[in-house]
C-alpha cells in the first residue's frame, strides 16, 4: 500500500508547531518538515544531508512563501522544472494577502495559495483543510507509481 506524507517547508517554528499540530488531527500520516526553502530543495532533490532520504515523493507541500535562504516562489519554480517534482501539487501557505505574491505564485505553479488566517481557530481549519483534502481525499496522479516515482 502506498504511503502518503505531506511535507511542510516553514521557517517559523511557531508556525510549524501549529502546523503540524492541525494536520495531525485531520491527516494521521506522516508529516516531514524542512525549515527553509534550501534545505526543501534538497530534501525533494535528495541531496546534501538528504541524500539518504528513501525515494519517495510528498503528496502535497505545503510552503510558505517568505523564507531565508531561498523564498518559496524560488523553490516551486525548481520544482516544476523537474519531470518528476512537477506532478507534486504544492500549496503556498502564506501570511501575504498582496495579489502579487498571489498572481507569482500561481504562475511559477502553486496548486492553491492559501492566506494564514490570523485567528487560532481559524488557522486550525483552514490547516485541517489543507491536509485532509490534498493527505486523505485526493487521488494522485496514477501515472506515477509507488512513492511517487514515475512509472
Amino acid at each position: 500500500m502506498k504511503s502518503k506524507f505531506i511535507l511542510l517547508i516553514e521557517d517559523d517554528q511557531n508556525d510549524v508547531e501549529l502546523t503540524v499540530r492541525a494536520l495531525k488531527d485531520a491527516y494521521k500520516g506522516r508529516v516531514a518538515v524542512v525549515n527553509d526553502g534550501a534545505d526543501g530543495v534538497d530534501f525533494l532533490f535528495r541531496r546534501g544531508k538528504f541524500d539518504g532520504r528513501q525515494p519517495e515523493n510528498p503528496a502535497v507541500i505545503i510552503l510558505d512563501k517568505k523564507m531565508p535562504k531561498m523564498d518559496g516562489v524560488e523553490l516551486l519554480r525548481e520544482v516544476k522544472k523537474d519531470n518528476i517534482l512537477k506532478e507534486i501539487p504544492v500549496v503556498m501557505f502564506s501570511s501575504s494577502n498582496y495579489e502579487n505574491d498571489i498572481i507569482e505564485s500561481y504562475a511559477a505553479g502553486a496548486a492553491a495559495y492559501v492566506v494564514k488566517p490570523i485567528n487560532i481557530e481559524d488557522y486550525y481549519k483552514a490547516v485541517r483543510s489543507i491536509g485532509y483534502f490534498w493527505g486523505v481525499l485526493n487521488e494522485e496522479n496514477p501515472v506515477f507509481g509507488e512513492n511517487g516515482i514515475e512509472n
